[in-house]
């Protein structure tokens, strides 16, 4: 992604955090505060315990709600991981539901949110499928947002992308396009190594 533009005064929030990976991933990468948010109570503890057991836990601060009854805005950066499967078949498990599905926040409403949370100059980073692609783009073109970059994620060489990491300003810039393969021959590829090896010790 884009060089780290980040500093000790940015302000972030990580909508739907889950069980905090992104969040805590994102404070190794610049000195601001980071407000997570999650609605399920099960996430919502393992966050809790994940943040307070990390080096960071002074600056990333858990938060059980739903995003509609959160007030603070002026966020210079957004970041989503938000559920998957839109209008795909639902499990009988109303709580896996909630957590995979957007029944509890679609991508219209998501979008609605970040226009009215984001700083002017902030940015919203979000990890999608990839079949969702053309429906975000449709949203941000809505909310006059542009895309600034987009990373296309496939498991092999073989592969259809199956992931998209997409991040949107207000300005309009050159749209940088990647592309990273997690597995070459059978083994983590040098670029994915190179993404992730900050947070992950075994790769």
């Amino acid at each position: 992604m884009q060089e780290n533009k980040f500093n000790q005064n940015t302000r972030a929030l990580d909508i739907g955090t889950g069980t905090g990976l992104l969040a805590l991933m994102l404070a190794q990468q610049f000195q601001g505060s980071i407000d997570a948010i999650e609605i399920d109570d099960n996430a919502f503890i393992q966050a809790m315990e994940n943040s307070k057991a990390s080096p960071w836990s002074n600056r990333v601060f858990v938060h059980h709600t739903p995003l509609s009854d959160w007030t603070e805005t002026g966020y210079d950066l957004i970041i989503s991981n938000p559920p998957f499967f839109e209008q795909d078949l639902q499990s009988p498990d109303q709580q896996r539901n909630l957590a995979l599905h957007d029944t509890g926040l679609s991508l219209a409403d998501l979008w609605e949110e970040v226009q009215r949370r984001l700083h002017q100059d902030g940015q919203f980073a979000v990890l999608l499928p990839y079949h969702r692609l053309y429906d975000c783009l449709q949203h941000a073109k809505k909310h006059h947002f542009f895309l600034n970059e987009q990373v296309l994620v496939h498991q092999t060489e073989k592969h259809a992308p199956f992931r998209v990491m997409l991040l949107f300003g207000r300005e309009q810039t050159e749209t940088l396009c990647n592309s990273i393969i997690i597995k070459k021959e059978g083994y983590y590829s040098v670029e994915f190594v190179t993404l992730l090896k900050d947070y992950y010790l075994y790769l």
